[in-house]
């Protein structure tokens, strides 16, 4: 399950670079690529939660950093339906939280805890 969240998070981390090239450009982001990034991200935190739930031994610390990111997820993709500039600030951001969440997480299944 845990790989399988891995898996998904690295899949969006992907996506959104890619998206997050189009916010630092100023440029509008391709929203089927936007649809796809959150669902696969939501995916693998859904994955990631029912693993700590069941196991003793977590990767708490990935989660949280997993729903901050999430958290400002949502607040990016309002934004940029709602047509407002979304700032390059808060992109990078949001991008920075949740790969600290999948460098942790990794390390937690490497057996780095």
């Amino acid at each position: 399950m845990i790989v399988s969240a891995i898996v998904l998070l690295s899949i969006a981390a992907l996506l959104g670079v890619f998206l997050l090239s189009f916010v630092l450009r100023g440029k509008a982001t391709p929203k089927a690529i936007a649809f796809t990034h959150g669902p696969l991200a939501a995916a693998g935190l859904v994955l990631l939660v029912i693993y700590t739930v069941q196991n003793s031994l977590a990767p708490v610390a990935s989660l949280w950093f997993f729903v901050i990111a999430a958290a400002g997820g949502l607040v990016l993709i309002s934004l940029d339906l709602t047509r407002t500039a979304v700032p390059g600030w808060l992109a990078v951001l949001h991008g920075l939280i949740a790969l600290a969440g999948l460098i942790v997480l990794s390390g937690f299944a490497l057996g780095f805890n």
